[in-house]
């Protein structure tokens, strides 16, 4: 499995290719939101010969979700969310205006439910739907077992934590979905998120102030 990541629209949210040896992809948390950040993501693809499969997002707000449309558009393929998080999908253009932005063309459709499905498949590769509410309440995080590669979205990332002061965050879901599913991964575990750069579990287990507090039994997060 291989992967390159896009730091797309004003919010720098980082959008995923992933694809395999059969040269099918995926494209995880599509945010590109202008023709130029189009022409990047559709001229990527055609220089390695990629075919899109499904365009696939680990939580429903807007800056993951504004370039989902395009994707669907140009080459045909289903959209994956979970449906817990397919109201903040519906009100995508409302949350972007307050953040100053307009987000015009985001998905009407959802054709894979991540909420009842285990596993997304491409070419030969396997990514492990892991349910991870609390940043929303459908968030999961998408994971690659043999080369040990999480994508969280936002619900992880270096040095930080997905924020849960928007509607339907949670922290204590959060926190849970951290400690409980990502945490036993293990600490070699390379974490690929929503914003910034990449780190490993291990890294966030002794690092992440918001994590070690929790690890510690410094803030009871239950």
């Amino acid at each position: 499995m291989e992967f390159v990541k896009f730091a797309f629209n004003p919010l720098q949210e980082n959008t995923y290719v992933v694809w395999d040896e059969s040269l099918e992809c995926v494209v995880i948390d599509a945010g590109n939101a202008s023709a130029k950040e189009d022409r990047m993501l559709a001229e990527f693809i055609a220089g390695k010969g990629l075919k899109p499969v499904l365009a696939v997002n680990t939580h429903g707000h807007f800056d993951h979700a504004m370039g989902v449309q395009f994707v669907k558009d140009t080459y045909a393929v289903p959209f994956a969310l979970s449906s817990a998080d397919k109201v903040l999908m519906e009100q995508g253009v409302a949350h972007a205006m307050m953040f100053g932005l307009d987000a015009p063309n985001m998905p009407s459709e959802v054709e894979v439910d991540l909420a009842t499905t285990d596993v997304v498949r491409f070419g030969n590769t396997e990514l492990k739907v892991i349910p991870s509410p609390g940043h929303t309440p459908g968030g999961v995080v998408l994971y690659h077992e043999p080369s040990g590669t999480l994508f969280t979205g936002d619900t992880l990332f270096k040095g930080s934590i997905g924020r849960t002061d928007l509607p339907g965050g949670d922290y204590t879901a959060l926190m849970h979905s951290i400690l409980n599913n990502i945490i036993p991964l293990g600490d070699e575990v390379k974490v690929c998120p929503g914003h910034g750069e990449s780190s490993t579990i291990g890294q966030e287990s002794l690092y992440n102030p918001f994590v070690t507090e929790a690890l510690n039994g410094e803030v009871n997060y239950k």
